[in-house]
């Protein structure tokens, strides 16, 4: 998957330098009434991906470190309990002596209530 995740990113660096190479004119950018911003369109093209990019990439670093305290969390709760459990006494119940019955000694089959013959 890494592998995917490099060849995704080498491909839009070579893109981007493309674009860079063909569309490296200067541009006026108007901020306020007496402040304009002289640069290149690819510098407008950084500022612009930054800009979108590095918002969602906290907002994802933040939701995968709430799961991975999430997970931790539930790893230890299932590993307190597992611990517990195995330094209980071990109970067990008393063992009941009744006789084991097998259809042939004697059980005579239940006779057909109404509701099994479909008739009432």
């Amino acid at each position: 998957m890494k592998i995917l995740r490099t060849m995704i990113w080498v491909l839009a660096f070579v893109g981007f330098l493309i674009f860079a190479i063909y569309n490296w004119r200067p541009v006026e950018l108007t901020l306020w009434q007496n402040l304009v911003l002289e640069t290149k369109v690819p510098v407008l093209a950084i500022l612009a991906f930054t800009a979108g990019f590095v918002p969602m990439w906290a907002y994802h670093l933040s939701v995968k470190w709430g799961l991975n305290r999430r997970v931790r969390a539930l790893e230890n709760s299932l590993k307190h309990t597992a611990l517990a459990r195995h330094h209980e006494p071990q109970t067990f119940p008393a063992a009941v002596d009744m006789p084991a019955a097998s259809p042939s000694e004697g059980a005579e089959p239940l006779a057909p209530t109404p509701s099994d013959t479909g008739t009432q």
